[in-house]
């Protein structure tokens, strides 16, 4: 329970009989606690009943609209559905960008090489996930915060070797990029217009998804790089696939023109 100035104005317009009625129904063992804000001192019948019944009573100084804001935040998250995930999570250009693929693909070379590009690493092999409002949202276990792991270097800490600025706590999740052994027999994205759309779902949250073959003489760092950047010019409104169509339509039918004269 939250009570504010309203409330407690409320509750001193009652006779004592009835704050005891009131606040005998309000502390019934369901209630895990019971905050008063803007400073408003607690009543002292209350303060007895909650004593009796275990009931804890903080007091605070916010403005009730904050500190319910506050409480409905944390209570968000603390019940939000939460999954976990594979892969390598980092801010790359200031986008949340998830990087997954199969073991032994190169996931956490990429990121080693894209955080000496400036880029910031969040979560490295295990990503916990939570559904927060109407985003997906990552960081690290406790116990890989901060850790990168090399094969054959072993595990190296990324704040020690790059600094602080080479890290975030959490991010939003706003853009997955899966990297596939390449296969020479299979037909990747040219154009643009092959895998239009393709997302993937997490948590009920549609994540708009690119594949990225992997392989030899490819610096696959600045292919991500270049993978982030197109995904927020599409975001802005710019299509580079669509305008290299556009190009040639206009010039088929520029050649059509000629030939009829």
């Amino acid at each position: 329970f939250l009570f504010g100035s309203k409330e407690m104005a409320f509750i001193q317009e009652m006779n004592e009989e009835q704050q005891r009625l009131r606040f005998n129904e309000i502390i019934d063992g369901h209630v895990p606690m019971i905050v008063i804000s803007k400073g408003n001192p607690c009543p002292e019948i209350l303060r007895m009943i909650a004593q009796t019944k275990n009931c804890p009573i903080f007091l605070t100084p916010q403005a009730t609209g904050r500190i319910s804001f506050e409480m409905s935040s944390i209570l968000e998250r603390s019940m939000a559905p939460e999954t976990l995930m594979q892969g390598v999570f980092m801010s790359i250009y200031g986008k949340g960008v998830l990087i997954t693929g199969e073991s032994g693909i190169g996931k956490s070379e990429i990121a080693l090489e894209l955080i000496k590009r400036g880029h910031q690493l969040v979560a490295d092999d295990a990503i916990e996930l939570c559904h927060v409002g109407q985003e997906i949202e990552g960081k690290s276990p406790d116990v890989l915060s901060n850790l990168l792991e090399i094969r054959g270097i072993g595990v190296i800490d990324i704040v020690k070797m790059f600094g602080v600025g080479s890290i975030l706590d959490k991010l939003s999740v706003e853009l997955i990029i899966q990297l596939e052994r390449w296969v020479p027999s299979r037909e990747y994205t040219r154009i643009g217009f092959e895998d239009n759309n393709v997302s993937q779902d997490i948590l009920g949250i549609s994540i708009p998804k690119v594949v990225v073959p992997v392989m030899g003489g490819r610096s696959m760092s600045a292919v991500i790089e270049a993978a982030v950047m197109n995904t927020r010019l599409k975001d802005l409104g710019f299509d580079s696939n669509k305008e290299f169509v556009d190009r040639i339509l206009k010039n088929i039918d520029k050649n059509k023109g000629g030939q009829h004269s």
